[in-house]
């Protein structure tokens, strides 16, 4: 088991990497070799009873937070030297595994609750992809949304329609946008009519507070990317200023009372990013299970949109999925990087149905 451990380490190293991150390629792989049951925190990381891989526990990405926390932070400055000396990929490697050895010797107690919880990234790049389907969808339909998000964290995706988008020589969003994405896009520019939002909410096992946890949400992104943490600080100020809130709950249990009441004259979109794997099997089937029911009952006047950019296995990146109700239609709107770094947009064209539209809010 301590190998297999081991071997999730440095696969995880590799795909950090390959994603440019390379400090955390060099960390991850430093610990994959180094690390040894001569710490509290080294034997509950090689005792780990689940699976470690990056498509169950995370086990590295847990690890990699708490560490990131203490160099954040400012409590491990030897550490955030060895963090910074690796930005261009040539890091020291003498001197990180020094810092990494010390650094779990003396911070162990702080390091063992990250343990304990899946990574929350919340990585704000991927509303780039909502925002698309948004927009898609407010062409299909025509209605103001409510929202509904699976596994939201502290809420940073959503707020999608306070970001904007540019791709394809097309600019969608607010002009007051608090940020503006731009990922490397490939396929069609996205279109249709800004989306209404009516009404929003999330649920996650282990909300994020966005101004109170705003450590713990910045520590899960990966060290050395001073570009992700300064575009989430300013999602989570937008979030923060905003006053919506997660509720803490079972995904199922929330998402069953939000189906229970039909939206007339609303399109009700439920989505997630990135989470499903981290749900257990029982829970992925309660969620679908539910989400059938609620499809067989939508109507053209209250219908029902589940959209997930999740892996699917097959790559790269995470597929954009759709399913509308009451059709029962499932649509490929393309992929995305799992960072939302590039989107290759496979969208058909939106159908729409003058039937369900609404005049535009005065």
């Amino acid at each position: 088991m301590t190998e297999k451990i081991r071997q999730s380490f440095r696969k995880q190293a590799t795909i950090c990497t390959d994603m440019g991150a390379p400090v955390m390629g060099n960390v991850l792989a430093a610990l994959a070799e180094g690390i040894t049951a001569e710490t509290a925190i080294g034997r509950a990381v090689l005792g780990w009873p689940g699976d470690p891989s990056a498509s169950a526990d995370a086990l590295p990405l847990r690890l990699a937070g708490g560490l990131h926390a203490l160099v954040l932070s400012g409590r491990a400055p030897v550490l955030a030297a060895a963090y910074a000396a690796g930005q261009d990929g040539a890091a020291n490697t003498g001197a990180l595994e020094s810092a990494l050895k010390d650094t779990l010797r003396d911070h162990g107690e702080e390091l063992l609750p990250w343990l304990q919880s899946p990574p929350q990234t919340n990585e704000v790049r991927r509303s780039a992809a909502l925002i698309a389907a948004g927009h898609w969808l407010a062409a299909r339909f025509g209605l103001p949304f409510v929202l509904s998000e699976l596994g939201a964290s502290a809420g940073l995706n959503l707020i999608w329609d306070r970001y904007a988008l540019t791709a394809a020589g097309m600019r969608l969003g607010p002009s007051d946008a608090a940020l503006q994405l731009a990922p490397d896009w490939t396929g069609a520019a996205p279109e249709g009519p800004p989306p209404r939002i009516a009404a929003r909410a999330g649920v996650d096992l282990n909300p994020l507070d966005p101004d109170h946890d705003r450590l713990r949400l910045l520590a899960y992104l990966w060290a050395g990317q001073a570009d992700r943490i300064e575009r989430t600080r300013h999602a989570a100020a937008e979030a923060a200023r905003l006053g919506h809130r997660i509720t803490q709950g079972d995904a199922a249990e929330w998402l069953a009372a939000r189906l229970q009441t039909p939206h007339s004259g609303h399109l009700h979109l439920i989505f997630h990013t990135v989470v499903w794997q981290y749900f257990p099997p029982a829970l992925q089937a309660r969620c679908t299970a539910l989400l059938e029911a609620a499809g067989c009952n939508a109507t053209r006047d209250a219908p029902i949109a589940h959209l997930a950019m999740e892996a699917d296995g097959a790559g790269p990146g995470a597929s954009l999925a759709l399913r509308l109700w009451p059709e029962g239609e499932r649509l490929n709107l393309g992929r995305a990087d799992f960072h939302g770094r590039w989107i290759d947009w496979q969208a058909p064209p939106p159908a729409t149905d003058s039937s369900l539209a609404v005049p535009p809010e005065e």
